[in-house]
């Protein structure tokens, strides 16, 4: 069994949100006997250990099910560890059961629940969220990158190009949300002014907020080019967030 990883602590990671971020490397035994690297992202909220991290995996070894279902079975086991610190424990108990695993079914993403201090239970459910780009110099790269994090994790909604406003509406299971802001702010998916590839420092999240009835549920996610602010205001109204759009969009046109 590997009993050694690498640790690095990622500060900054959630605008909206107080908490570290963990980015743990370590390898574990898969199927045949062999090695299989594995990238595990804990984002340890404000108050953990009294609430779930939430957790991301990845592996160039591991298909997308695959990695979901380690996923699911690290939240699991999770549970059975609350108001304790767990990152460490989490880490040994994948590395000695990987293999055990990959042998069981599959699992779909499952919705994270959060016990605060107050010891009420929250089920996150479907969530909506607003980011906001301040530039893409490689743009062909980075818009499939983009689709790509969105078809992953099951993620709909809308990459909009309006001028030099680029914004990204995402709708969809709040964990994956999170999930997906942890690959935003830590993949390199640009690259600077002298074509070096980089990490996204120029993001910020307009607003989070759980699918109202009135809002409009995406079926897919789209890049979208428009051509005036009438065109991208349309959008959001259609989509049921005029409101939304007066107090966080209109600020961004200059």
């Amino acid at each position: 069994p590997v009993l050694f990883y690498s640790l690095i602590i990622i500060f900054g990671c959630f605008p909206e949100t107080d908490g570290t971020v963990f980015r743990i490397l370590t390898k574990a035994e898969g199927l045949m006997g062999e090695d299989v690297p594995l990238e595990l992202l804990f984002h340890l909220p404000v108050n953990y250990p009294s609430c779930l991290p939430a957790i991301s995996v990845h592996s160039e070894h591991l298909t997308r099910a695959q990695s979901m279902t380690v996923k699911e079975k690290l939240l699991k086991q999770a549970e059975n560890l609350l108001s304790e610190p767990m990152v460490h424990e989490l880490v040994l108990w994948i590395q000695h059961n990987l293999r055990h695993v990959l042998n069981q079914p599959e699992t779909g993403s499952g919705r994270e629940k959060c016990t605060f201090a107050t010891g009420t239970t929250v089920d996150d459910g479907l969530w909506m969220t607003l980011l906001h780009l301040d530039h893409m110099r490689a743009k062909t790269k980075y818009v499939q990158t983009v689709e790509k994090w969105a078809s992953d994790l099951q993620l709909t909604g809308r990459l909009m190009f309006m001028g030099k406003i680029i914004l990204i509406l995402l709708q969809g299971d709040r964990s994956n949300i999170k999930e997906y802001l942890i690959l935003q702010k830590t993949s390199k998916v640009d690259v600077d002014s002298s074509g070096k590839k980089c990490k996204e420092k120029m993001i910020s999240v307009l607003f989070e907020t759980k699918v109202q009835t009135e809002h409009k549920r995406f079926l897919a996610f789209e890049v979208k080019e428009y051509s005036s602010l009438d065109e991208l205001q349309k959008e959001f109204e259609t989509a049921g967030l005029k409101k939304l759009f007066s107090e966080f969009v209109l600020g961004l046109v200059k």
